[in-house]
Formats: C-alpha cells, structure tokens, sequence
C-alpha cells in the first residue's frame, strides 16, 4: 500500500491537522470535521496509544470511505509515573491551559533533573475494507518539564516542554513549524510511516 492522493486524518484538533499537513506534502489531508461532520466523537476507550489509534483510524475509514490516519499521542513525565500519558487531552477535563497549570501544580518545585519527560506517539492507517491489514508506527521525543510556559506556538503542552535534542533550550512553543517537525514525536512518526509504506 502506498500513500494515496486524498487521506483522512481522524481527528477533530486543527493544530494536528496542520502539523500533518507540514509533514506530509504532496497528499490532500482532510480532517474529519470536513469529511465525516458527523462523527463528532470517537471514544478512546483504548489501553494503549496503539489501541485508541487504530479505534480512530477504523473510525475514520468506515465514516468516509477512505484511507484514513489514526494518531494517539501523549506526554510521559518521570515523576508523576508516567501521567498524564493516556489522559494527556483530557488531563484537567478544562484543556489545554488548565492541562499545563495541572502538570506544573503536579510537578510543583522538583528540580529539573527531576522533570525528565517524553512525547510520545503512534500512527495507524487504516483502509476502508478492514480486512486489508492496519499499518502502525512509533515516534518519541525526549525532553523535560520547564518551570513556566514560553512561547506562541504549536498547541498542548508545547508551552513547558524542551525538548533534549537542541541546545538553546527552547520550548516546543518557541519553534517554527519545521524546526519542530524535525525532531518532534509525531514527525519521527511520519517519517517512520513513509517509510513503512
């Protein structure tokens, strides 16, 4: 299976739409919100990344007809035993501010050696007829938990978290576009599913 001229993202959220979007030129990428209106709400009812990206990449494709992308994402940190992991969009049940308010509140003043952190995230694509086997892959990004947001950029967590593969110690919120696709989870996740197909 190679990648197809029109693909469905599952996905509701603009920013991956638009992240995807930079990573995959070439390829008509439509959310959900345009292909499926319907289909308001996938429920996560997974137990793993994996999981809950192949609901929503099975979702997608039965709703539309189409190849359709699955991605579950989500932050590990260290010393809060890898939460909020899963729950990473729903960490607060208020959003994305009230999610990085929660975390810095969790992680209080715990020095930065104790702020260790990764973004973590799985692809899955998934064909209309689901008897044609699903396509998966894994991209990590390591980093650690910053004391105070910064930044204007990117969207979830990226305010408080510096990634470990650059040294001016920037938050994800303080890259370009392609300065954060190019070491990011969900880029090295792209990359290793163009590869894969």
């Amino acid at each position: 299976m190679g990648w197809p001229e029109k693909l469905v993202i599952a996905t509701h959220n603009i920013g991956k739409l638009e992240e995807f979007r930079a990573l995959l030129p070439g390829i008509e990428l439509v959310s959900l919100t345009e292909a499926a209106p319907a289909l308001t709400d996938i429920p996560e009812t997974g137990g793993t990344y994996l999981q809950n990206a192949t609901i929503k990449a099975r979702a997608g494709a039965e709703a539309t007809g189409i190849l359709s992308l699955g991605d579950d994402s989500g932050l590990e940190v260290d010393a809060l035993d890898g939460a909020p992991g899963l729950h990473s969009a729903r960490y607060s049940g208020g959003g994305a501010k009230l999610n990085v308010e929660k975390l810095l509140l969790a992680l209080g003043e715990r020095p930065r050696r104790e702020r260790t952190a990764r973004f973590r995230c799985v692809l899955v694509v998934a064909h209309p007829d689901l008897s044609i086997a699903l396509t998966a892959t894994l991209g990590t990004c390591e980093g650690f938990i910053d004391f105070v947001p910064r930044g204007e950029h990117g969207f979830g967590y990226d305010p408080v978290f510096v990634p470990t593969e650059q040294t001016a110690e920037r938050t994800l919120a303080e890259f370009d576009q392609a300065e954060k696709n190019a070491i990011s989870h969900r880029g090295n996740a792209c990359r290793a599913l163009l590869k894969a197909l």
